[in-house]
């Protein structure tokens, strides 16, 4: 079925945790690599931490939790195995590939993809679910902008880009820190909260995105179309 009205101009979406399943895969390498120089944590606490945020912003923390100095040959050692673990494993989010493409449709092709993360990682991942076709030129990373998320920069410039106002744009995110990028650029913002095992971290999940200032709940990406032809 085909959206027959699109209540805005244009659609941007988060990559991680939204288009692709790489947080458990990104956050699992990342949290080996701090264990490694001495900071352990469990699986669930380093996603808590550095989940929605790029890992060069929080180097402060990294540099007091483990006594060593954050370097840049540090950084890249960790992009290496990082994107190696998702070339292994990479998987798309649920029912994505239909979701993209009735919005695409639906937007006359304007939709982006704005993410935190560096451009390399954004663009492996989206050659490897078969997605990047939709997003080709219109793929912007937060490492390219001024601030990174909780800031809006990546999403106002995704909008500037399509030639669109971000007040016009409905904004697909996943976190605390996205929801407050795409508040903070005026869009409206639509949070994917899937189900998880624990009902009470679901629960706590959903009022902090609500708390974030996320407009609309879903669980499920087959509901999206939907909601943006309200």
């Amino acid at each position: 079925m085909e959206i027959e009205t699109m209540s805005y101009e244009a659609v941007l979406f988060d990559c991680d945790g939204v288009l692709v399943d790489s947080e458990p895969i990104t956050n699992g390498v990342l949290r080996d690599m701090l264990e490694e120089r001495g900071w352990s944590m469990t699986q669930e606490e380093c996603e808590a931490r550095f989940i929605g945020r790029a890992v060069r912003d929080q180097r402060a923390e990294i540099e007091a939790r483990t006594g060593l100095p954050f370097t840049e040959e540090w950084l890249q050692a960790f992009y290496v195995r990082r994107n190696a673990a998702l070339e292994a494993r990479l998987t798309a989010i649920a029912h994505i590939h239909d979701t993209v493409a009735r919005v695409h449709r639906a937007c006359a092709g304007r939709v982006a993809c704005a993410s935190g993360a560096d451009r390399g990682k954004v663009e492996l991942q989206l050659r490897k679910v078969g997605l990047y076709d939709y997003f080709e030129g219109r793929i912007f990373s937060g490492h390219e902008t001024p601030r990174s998320k909780p800031h809006p920069d990546v999403y106002l410039a995704a909008a500037a880009a399509l030639g669109v106002a971000a007040e016009g744009c409905a904004v697909v995110e996943d976190t605390v820190a996205g929801v407050q990028a795409g508040v903070a650029a005026g869009a409206r913002v639509f949070a994917y909260a899937p189900m998880v095992v624990d009902p009470r971290r679901h629960a706590a999940q959903q009022a902090a995105l609500l708390g974030a200032g996320a407009a609309q709940l879903f669980a499920d990406m087959r509901e999206l179309p939907g909601l943006l032809a309200r």
